[in-house]
């Protein structure tokens, strides 16, 4: 790491660094709950949001690597072991014990609303303080904030399609 890279941090390196191995963990977490849950589920329109959830562990990881890369140019180290990822992150994991499609995209709503809210708390943290690691959390926020749209989109589809079939129905 530069010495000007971390000169021109006007925060608490440390505190910033614990906060990013949180964001850190909570990644690996999202990453493996939507690439399991694509695997797992079940119900209607899986074919069309298995593929969605599969992007969306791509770009989960893709956080990952963003948030360690930044970690090191602090001057911290990573979490290096995942038995800690669960302890470091605010956001639970929801295992996908019950694969109909809708239990899992609620799981992974919730989970985005938390990851949401993880990087407008580092945003803000560092917002006239650190620009590029703000620059970095609103890049991801963006990133989260479109998953939750997607997620939200999928569920009202699933809603209307129930509705079309119990019009049928009668």
């Amino acid at each position: 790491m530069g010495n000007k890279a971390v000169s021109i941090v006007d925060l608490d390196v440390n505190e910033l660094i614990q906060m990013l191995n949180e964001a850190l963990s909570e990644e690996w977490l999202a990453y493996y709950q939507y690439w399991i849950g694509a695997r797992m589920i079940e119900g209607p329109m899986r074919s069309e949001i298995e593929p969605e959830l599969l992007l969306h562990a791509t770009e989960e990881l893709a956080h990952a690597e963003l948030v360690v890369n930044r970690i090191i140019q602090l001057g911290g180290t990573p979490v290096l072991n995942p038995d800690q990822w669960k302890a470091l992150s605010k956001c639970p994991y929801e295992e996908p014990s019950d694969p109909y499609i809708e239990v899992v995209l609620e799981q992974n709503l919730r989970g985005e609303r938390c990851a949401i809210q993880r990087y407008q708390d580092i945003a803000s943290y560092t917002y006239g303080k650190d620009h590029s690691t703000y620059q970095m959390a609103t890049q991801i926020l963006n990133d989260e904030l479109e998953h939750e749209h997607d997620i939200q989109d999928f569920l009202r589809d699933i809603e209307r399609l129930k509705e079309d079939i119990r019009k049928f129905r009668l």
